[in-house]
Formats: C-alpha cells, sequence, structure tokens
C-alpha cells in the first residue's frame, strides 16, 4: 500500500512538472515579447533556438549605435546562442550566427564556422551567408574551411545564377585569403564567373 501511494505522488508530480514544461512552452509562443525571459527557464531546444536566432539577427542587422551597446548586446547574443547549442548542438544555422557574431567582436570565429560545417547542411541562402563570413575572416585560411566553403561556392553558382552578384561583392569585401578561396572554387566549374571575379 505504501509503494502503492509513493507512485501516485510521484505521478503526480511528474504530471505537475510536464505540465509547467508545456505551458511554458505554449506561453513562450502565443507571448513573443516574453519569449527571452521564457526560453531562459526552458529546456526546449526550439524554444532556445528561435530566441538566439532572434537575438543574433537583431545583432547582425541592426547594430547598436555606441560601442558599448554593440558589445553588450553582442555577448548577450552569443550567450543565447550557446545556451541552446547546449542543449540541441546540431543546428547548423545557429553555430554559422556564433561565428559570425565572434567575427563581428574580433573574436576567433573559425571553430564555431567549422562546427557549422560539420552539423549538416543548410539551405543554398544560409550556405552563401556562411562564405560570407568565411571569406571575410581568417576563417579562409583553414585548409578545412576551405574545403566546406569551396562545395558551398559551386552549389550557389550551379544552382542559382542569382547569387553571382552578392559572390562579386563577397569578394570586394574579403580578406587577400578569401580572395583566393573564392578565386580557386569558381576556377575549374565557371571560369567565366572567375574572370568576372579577377577584374575587381
Amino acid at each position: 500500500m505504501i509503494r502503492l501511494d509513493w507512485l501516485r505522488a510521484l505521478g503526480a508530480v511528474l504530471a505537475a512538472v510536464l505540465l509547467i514544461y508545456a505551458g511554458l512552452g505554449l506561453v513562450g509562443h502565443l507571448a513573443q515579447p516574453l519569449a527571452a525571459p521564457l526560453a531562459l527557464l526552458s529546456l526546449d531546444g526550439d524554444l532556445l533556438a528561435s530566441d538566439a536566432a532572434s537575438r543574433a539577427a537583431e545583432v547582425l542587422h541592426r547594430p547598436a549605435s555606441d560601442a558599448k551597446g554593440r558589445s553588450e548586446e553582442n555577448k548577450a547574443a552569443q550567450d543565447a546562442l550557446i545556451t541552446a547549442l547546449k542543449i540541441s548542438p546540431i543546428r547548423p544555422a545557429l553555430w554559422l550566427a556564433l561565428g559570425a557574431l565572434k567575427a563581428r567582436s574580433g573574436e576567433p570565429a573559425t571553430p564555431a564556422l567549422k562546427v557549422s560545417y560539420l552539423t549538416g547542411s543548410v539551405p543554398v541562402e544560409v550556405a552563401f551567408s556562411r562564405v560570407q563570413t568565411v571569406t571575410s575572416t581568417s576563417a579562409a585560411a583553414d585548409e578545412e574551411i576551405r574545403l566546406f566553403a569551396t562545395s558551398d561556392i559551386r552549389a550557389a553558382l550551379a544552382k542559382h545564377t542569382r547569387f553571382e552578384a552578392p559572390l562579386v561583392a563577397a569578394y570586394v569585401q574579403a580578406t587577400p585569403a578569401g580572395k583566393s578561396l573564392l578565386l580557386e572554387a569558381t576556377q575549374a566549374t565557371d571560369p567565366a564567373f572567375n574572370a568576372t571575379l579577377r577584374r575587381y
């Protein structure tokens, strides 16, 4: 009888915990302004990832006007990404966002960018963003990343000519290693585009 009562009590506690957990997830989806505080209490990988991606996009696309505010927002966004990735690490776009934020703050971006490649495929738009980040940072000198990025560049050119102009813009802003990467990646597969890059 004692064992049965103990099991009932345990079941009631587990049910209460699950209800609270489900409630936090539901409220987070229904009340977007509360999503960030609730994400801190959540173990839901999707909720944490959504909050982290939102914070990263805010910093990357609308930076703060002052250097101190920019640094604080960058750090907060990086912390949110790291928290989300600890719960749900197989998210290449989040690793890319972390690498981009690290590059923006002058930190080494290569490790996060490498994990972005190793954790799975991404849509071509995300792959292009990854190429932009790689070619504009010291990550372009890493041999392993160069192999991965070459694949992204070739896939973008093979399937989507609309990426030609953005790739030219990426080339103009690239580091010397990034320029070399773009030239090497296009030399065999698209000689005409390679010639276009060499004019810049």
